[in-house]
């Protein structure tokens, strides 16, 4: 039990309990090497909460820290259990979906999307408005590494936060 106490406590980012940036990283490019053994499908979506720094900025830090937890949570209880949800870093979360053509992933990236921006999210009796913007890249033609895959949905999250925000793009 104990080792498997320090592998969780390696693996998780500790405010929102959801895979940390190493895990993700390291699973991104195993998933990578499958899929191209096997012929299998994988997207990556990238997600980043909208104008986060404003959420800090008005709310203070705590009220940040409690959005990534009410966030992450939410994400996590409408993905596959073989998808793989990270914190990638600050308010930017990452999801691997295995065996799943673009379009369900971009499905998959909307629910998460819809289920952010219709949660209430509220600290210390303040209502505080949580968006959330994705992009999604899958894997296939010019994309055959990780490193690609990532700065691809990289593009497409920036596309989704340059045309409004709040959106997915893929």
């Amino acid at each position: 039990m104990y080792h498997e106490e320090i592998y969780r406590l390696t693996t998780t980012d500790g405010l929102t309990q959801v895979y940390n940036k190493r895990y993700f990283l390291e699973t991104l490019e195993r998933e990578v090497s499958r899929c191209h053994r096997y012929g299998r499908l994988l997207c990556l979506v990238m997600m980043d909460i909208d104008h986060f720094k404003k959420i800090n900025d008005s709310f203070g830090h705590l009220a940040g820290d409690h959005v990534l937890k009410r966030v992450a949570s939410a994400a996590r209880s409408k993905i596959r259990r073989e998808d793989i949800f990270a914190r990638y870093g600050g308010e930017e979360f990452a999801l691997i979906l295995p065996e799943i053509e673009t379009k369900g992933a971009v499905a998959t990236a909307e629910k998460v999307r819809k289920i952010i921006e219709k949660q209430h999210f509220s600290f210390e009796d303040q209502d505080i408005p949580v968006t959330l913007s994705a992009g999604v890249a899958s894997l296939g033609g010019s994309i055959t590494d990780a490193q690609e895959l990532i700065r691809v949905a990289d593009v497409k999250l920036y596309e989704a936060k340059s045309s409004g925000r709040n959106r997915v793009c893929g």
